[in-house]
Formats: C-alpha cells, structure tokens, sequence
C-alpha cells in the first residue's frame, strides 16, 4: 500500500469522505429492521397507537433518507478517486514509457505496454472504486447486524458460529486458487493486443500477400487462449455464488426454524424475529460483499503487479551524470573509439566490433555495407538511442553520455529506416522538428527535401490531413516529409537512414543538391543501399558483419577495397552511374 500511496494522496479527502458516507448508510440499514421490529411487536400486543405509529413511520422515512444520501456520497466520492487515482497512474506509466531507451521497450511488447495502460488500470480503477465503496460498507454493516442480532437473541445468533467460519474457508480456497490464473489470463490479454496491434497496421502487407486466412487463424488461436485462460480463471469463482447463496439459504432456514418455535413458545416477540431473519441477510449479504471485494482484489492484484513491472523498469539510459547538461553541439565533429555492442548482454556476438572512425564537423558522409551489418545500429549509437557496451561515442570531443538527452537529440535530426507519421495535417507533422517554425520555415524544408511540389497538389496542401501513419501518402512521399521535418530542426548533424530508398534518383539527386547548398555547416551521415546515393561523399564508411572494412571516398575505396568494388559493379553493370 505505501507503494501506491502517492496516487491516493492529492485525493486523501475524496477517498475518506466516501467511506465515512457508507458508513452512514450502514448505520440506516441496521436501524430499518429494528424499527420495523418495534411497530411489529407494538402491533402484536396491541399497543400501537396512532402517535406511535406515526413516529416510528416517520422515524423509518427519516432513516431512508439518510441512507440515501450516504449511498449517493458513497459511490460519487469512490467513483472520484477510483477515476483520479487511476488517471495519475496512467499519466505515470505513460510518462515513464516515455522515458524508455529502446532497450527497455524491446523488454516489453507493445501489445503488453497498451493492455497495462489501459486494462490493467482499469482493474485497479475497478478495485479502488469498489473497495471504497465495501471496505467499511461490508463490515460495519456485518458487524452492526451481528450486534443487534446479538442483542435480540444471543442464543438464536449460535447459528453464525457454524455458518460464517464454513462461508470463510470456502472464499479463501476459492481466492488461493483463482489469483494465479488471473495473472495468466491478463498475460494472454498481452498476446491477444499484440496479435490485433501488429495486424491491423499491417494490413497492406497482409492484404497484398493474401494472408487474410492465415491472420484469421493466428487471432482465432490468441482469442481461444484468452477464452482457455479466463475459463480457468472463471471456473475457480464460479462456485463462489452458489456456495454463498446455499450457506446463507441454509443459515435463514435454521433461524426461521428455531426462532418460530422461540416465537410459538412466546420467548421471541415476532417482531424481534421478523428483524433477525433481516440481520441474517445482512450478515451473509455483507460476507457476499466482501468475497466479491477479494475476487476483485485478486485480479487487481496481477494487475497491479504489471503495471509495477513498467513503473519499477530501471531505464538503462538517462543522462543523470552527464558532465556537461548545458553544452550543445558546435562543430558536429563526431568519433568512434573502440565500440562494440550487443542487443542481448549475454549474447556470444557482437552487432558492433571494435569500431573506430572519425567523421569532420560539416563533412557528407556514407555508409554502405550488406543488411544487418550493423549500419543502423551504429548511428544509433550517436543520438544514444542506444548506449555502447564498451569504447567512447564523442561529438566536438565530449562523449555523449555527457551530454544532456534533450540537448542531444535536439540538434541530431534523424530519419529513421521506418518513416514515421502520425494522425494530423501535413504541418502538424512537419512542425515535429520545430514547433515555432515560420510557414515560410516549414515551405523552405519541404522544399529542400522534394516535398512541396506534391504537397501543394493535394487540395488541401500543407493542411492535408494524414491517415494513421501516412497510410494516404506513398512511400517516397512518406520518406520527403520526414526527411522535410528532420530538416526543420537545423541539426548540426544529420543521419539519414536508408531515406530515400523509396525516391527516384533524380529526385534524390536533388535532395542531395539541396544539402550541399544549404548544410554546409551540418554533418551529413548518409547510410545507403544505393551506391549512387554516397559516392559522391566527402567519405564513404564500408562495413561488413559489425566491423567497418574500408574508409576513403569513392577513388580510393574502388581502388583498394574488394567489397566496395563488388557493390559497384553488381548496381552499375550495363546501367552507368
């Protein structure tokens, strides 16, 4: 509890006038029976006047109204800070996947990180809600009906001896048993989410594949694992119900049985009677109601858990002892030392070996080299999206763990091999790489990376408003406006991750043509498939396996490097470059 604590505290008035209001209706349902009970027993032996009667009447509407009002109270004010509560955590996991290196988010799925944002608190929201409204509800009206079932009988009460410990055992059984299965059913929720997320922005490939069918089948197994794994859950609580029902049956039937021949003999005032059998429904009522407050619990609990997982998740990189969280990138010069790297710690291979190069500040560079080499991952080393097992990554001489985050990214653009967009007009998009830009700023970048031409052709031009992802755009179109918004930025350095694989060479060529004249100052880092996209760079990077294998321009590298001279020959035999 001290762990969530901190979500209940900017609420602490909410989550203590809600239970201080059951309460008050509590005290209103254990005096009805007893009011009841006296105009009964009055009636009974004839003493009922018309003064009485309308006193206790009054006394009982009185009391209605009372437990109206707290019944209202009780579930508003647990209603708020069940919302409330959940809302800041939320907030908090979304904040702190936020904060997550890649590292970290390959550590979850997505479908897992979406079903704990939303699901999982959701249960917890559920479970608040219900605990403020039954946390004092429950027992003070067991205990309220057991003392003035008590008062009026004690020896009729034995019953409860019997019923209530057999009614205990059996929910703590149940409980023991159902808390596990939850915690395998809420991770099959993970696999149903990730199933659905991964098919549904995906759609072009599986439809130009013609794989329909075979995502059919793929979700029917995920959704028949979720309906496996909630039966079993299910199947733990689903004798929960009956078992309180024929507990609470049998107990009444032994009250009514022994309290009639109690009544029959004039021991018990039919009025007290007619109140007992009230109290005993309370009783067992209120035991129902905290059973279903611990099944609840249960599930809350395996999700509480998992949205601990993501809360507690040790962010593996942050920029808590950078020296230098002031300084920004000057010159752009950039260098290597010795890096290697592996995605998995414990994994024999490295992605990078040994690494050592040094780029200029302000210099065109390319990086070419056969898929999976390792040329995106060591790029990725710069903006520290990843963080290098062993060796340096300095820029103007200063590693970048020195850096602060913020200011790193800020001046590194970079357009990632998988184009991004999101839901928005084309310049709510473009302004992602300044926020502040000029119209006249965000036409400049467009321009610059081949994009106003087409932009302006749509009816709308720059208020075009884009489907999830760019799913309205082409893929070259795509790639210009990302290339455009890395571009608003004014980085000092500039990665451009295979970006222009889905460009025509004449267009990239201009793309090409438009930083030469307008970057001058920044640091270009061109990875390429496309030999006619860096041979013209100041230096070309050739890497082979998680090493680099050759270092010069396009001369010397066909002069003296065998695996440079095989890609050039295999992408310009019979075509000329």
């Amino acid at each position: 509890m001290k762990y969530w604590f901190k979500y209940v505290k900017p609420y602490i008035a909410y989550f203590i006038t809600g239970p201080l209001c059951m309460i008050v209706e509590v005290i209103g349902e254990v005096l009805m029976p007893f009011l009841l009970s006296r105009i009964i027993n009055l009636a009974e032996s004839g003493n009922l006047t018309v003064e009485k009667s309308i006193a206790l009447g009054l006394a009982m509407v009185g009391t209605a109204v009372i437990m109206m009002l707290g019944g209202v109270g009780g579930s508003y004010f647990g209603a708020k800070s069940a919302v409330y509560f959940a809302s800041d955590i939320r907030r908090d996991i979304y904040k702190k996947i936020q904060s997550f290196s890649f590292a970290n988010i390959d550590k979850f799925s997505t479908g897992s990180l979406v079903t704990r944002t939303t699901n999982d608190v959701t249960q917890l929201q559920n479970f608040v809600n219900m605990l403020l409204r039954m946390a004092l509800r429950s027992p003070g009206m067991l205990i309220g009906a057991l003392i003035m079932a008590v008062s009026l009988n004690p020896s009729l009460a034995t019953v409860f001896a019997v019923s209530i410990p057999v009614m205990l055992v059996g929910i703590f059984i149940l409980i023991s048993i159902g808390f596990p299965r939850f915690q395998i059913m809420q991770g099959k929720i993970d696999e149903l989410n990730n199933t659905v997320q991964e098919n549904i922005s995906n759609q072009r490939v599986v439809k130009s594949f013609v794989r329909e069918d075979y995502e059919i089948e793929k979700f029917s197994s995920a959704n028949a694992s979720l309906k496996k794994a909630g039966m079993s859950a299910m199947k733990a609580l689903i004798f929960m119900q009956p078992m309180n029902t024929i507990i609470m049956n049998l107990t009444v039937v032994a009250v009514v049985w022994f309290g009639s021949k109690m009544a029959l003999s004039g021991s018990m005032p039919v009025g007290d009677l007619s109140a007992f059998v009230t109290y005993v429904t309370q009783i067992l009522m209120s035991l129902m109601m905290i059973t279903m407050l611990l099944v609840t619990s249960s599930r809350a609990l395996a999700s509480a858990k998992r949205i601990k997982e993501v809360l507690d998740e040790k962010v593996d990189l942050n920029d808590d002892n950078a020296r230098y969280k002031d300084k920004r990138i000057d010159k752009g010069d950039i260098e290597f030392k010795n890096v290697s790297f592996r995605y998995y710690k414990h994994s024999a291979d490295c992605v990078l070996n040994g690494i050592n190069l040094k780029i200029s500040g302000g210099s065109t560079v390319g990086i070419i080299g056969s898929t999976g080499c390792g040329k995106t991952t060591l790029v990725s080393m710069i903006p520290r999206l990843y963080d290098c097992d062993s060796g340096e990554v300095l820029i103007d001489g200063v590693n970048v763990k020195d850096y602060s985050l913020y200011n790193l990214r800020e001046d590194v653009g970079m357009v990632l091999q998988k184009n991004v967009l999101f839901s928005g007009s084309i310049e709510d998009n473009l302004r992602w790489g300044d926020m502040e830009a000029s119209e006249k700023d965000i036409i400049s970048a467009a321009e610059r990376a081949q994009a106003d031409k087409f932009i302006n052709s749509f009816n709308e031009g720059y208020d075009t408003n884009l489907g999830e992802g760019g799913s309205n755009v082409s893929g070259g179109q795509k790639q210009r406006l990302c290339i455009a918004r890395a571009l608003l930025k004014k980085p000092k350095i500039l990665i451009l991750d295979d970006s222009t694989s889905a460009v025509d060479t004449a267009t990239e060529a201009m793309i090409r043509k438009a930083f030469a004249e307008t970057l001058s100052g920044t640091t270009k880092i061109i990875i390429a498939q496309r030999i006619s996209s860096v041979m013209n760079a100041d230096m070309i990077v050739v890497m082979n396996e998680g090493e680099i294998t050759g270092v010069g321009n396009h001369d010397f590298l066909m002069e003296n490097n065998t695996e440079y001279r095989e890609i050039y020959q295999s992408q310009t035999e019979g075509k000329g470059v």
